[in-house]
């Protein structure tokens, strides 16, 4: 059992530079700039937007989403749609086929719980498991997933889409609520084509379509050429990270989320060690070869994570090198995986703590 003198990390007006670490560290005004742009984007072209909570697993920012002009949120398990629903949030879109007894016996319960709940769907499977399970009760809204080139998840081709839709609509407790995809990056044409020709299969069955909801933030500023959909999914945004700056979708100043690393060795004068490993700054590469991005040290790698060690190389840096003490914002390669090593987020404006925030659905991953 953890010391309850452990639970207190930061309070509003400590220092940032005083902050024990590793600690993930969040800039209020560039969170708040993430939200207004996305969300401004989103009103100019006409799309609803529903952000993906699962980035920051906190309440209070999926309020701040909301009070921009979100119009629901998007989760990906059943636990985490009861911590929001909990919270006071009616409009969930849970993206993820849900199966078994324990799942479909919690979903029920939430579905009776809040007004406007929906999840997905991409086989006959999981069609008739949440058939059997609604049949005689409160219906649950059901969307058809569609693989539009993502290369996970969905349905094949608009035909399938089609047949599973009838299947939805014709089942006894549930409703059919439109159809959802997540694409790869810069395939809007082919994400278009397989939903217009869905879009026209539906319709000569006579099946209405409410929902054609496409997603994914690699995908965000290229949601208005789906003209077809009409809501927008997306979480990374929030925070924006590294493979959003590789991407192109935002600047290092538009990174709210950095970990902060105190370097504790320099064994050699071309390597440092600092305090944040895989349970901090995770060992997901996404694409790179190194573990993120240091703050004023582009030259520096951090080229290997142990559990509590991350290494750096400092062999290509030509200017200043970082000493022993010194504190590091690190730039993560993927900031949906650091929220879910913290118990809390610790959030700062011009160097001092605002406020410290529960990460309150971190675990909930079934």
């Amino acid at each position: 059992m953890h010391d309850a003198s452990f639970a207190v990390v930061a309070k509003a007006g400590d220092r940032i530079a005083d902050l024990s670490t590793p600690r993930p560290v969040i800039d209020e005004d560039r969170l708040a700039a993430n939200i207004a742009r996305v969300q401004s984007y989103m009103d100019q072209h006409g799309l609803n937007f529903r952000p993906h909570i699962k980035t920051h697993k906190i309440p209070a920012l999926a309020v701040a989403q909301i009070a921009a002009g979100a119009k629901g949120i998007n989760c990906q398990k059943v636990t985490e749609a009861e911590v929001f629903a909990a919270a006071g949030f009616g409009d969930i879109l849970i993206t993820f086929n849900i199966l078994g007894q324990q799942k479909l016996e919690r979903l029920a319960r939430l579905n009776e719980k809040i007004p406007a709940l929906k999840v997905v769907a991409d086989s006959e499977v999981t069609v008739d498991g949440l058939a059997a399970h609604f049949s005689g009760h409160k219906p649950l809204t059901v969307l058809v997933e569609c693989d539009t080139g993502g290369g996970r998840c969905g349905v094949q081709t608009p035909d399938d889409a089609a047949s599973l839709a009838k299947r939805i609509a014709a089942a006894d407790g549930l409703t059919f609520g439109g159809i959802v995809t997540y694409p790869k990056p810069q395939s809007a044409a082919a994400v278009e084509a397989f939903i217009a020709e869905t879009l026209a299969q539906l319709k000569a069955e006579g099946i209405t379509c409410p929902i054609v909801s496409n997603g994914g933030t690699p995908s965000l500023f290229e949601a208005h050429l789906v003209t077809s959909a009409t809501e927008h999914r997306a979480g990374t945004y929030i925070y924006n990270d590294r493979q959003m700056l590789r991407m192109g979708h935002c600047t290092e100043d538009d990174c709210a989320m950095h970990v902060l690393a105190t370097v504790v060795s320099r064994p050699t004068a071309d390597r440092a060690v600092i305090d944040a490993g895989s349970k901090a700054l995770t060992s997901d590469l996404q694409g790179f070869s190194d573990y993120g991005l240091i703050v004023g040290y582009p030259q520096a790698r951090i080229t290997s994570l142990s559990e509590e060690h991350g290494v750096i190389d400092l062999a290509n840096c030509t200017g200043p090198r970082p000493q022993i003490g010194e504190k590091l914002f690190i730039i993560p390669n993927h900031t949906c995986v650091v929220s879910n090593l913290f118990d809390t987020m610790v959030f700062h404006g011009g160097g001092v703590v605002t406020r410290v925030e529960e990460v309150a659905a971190r675990g909930l991953v079934w």
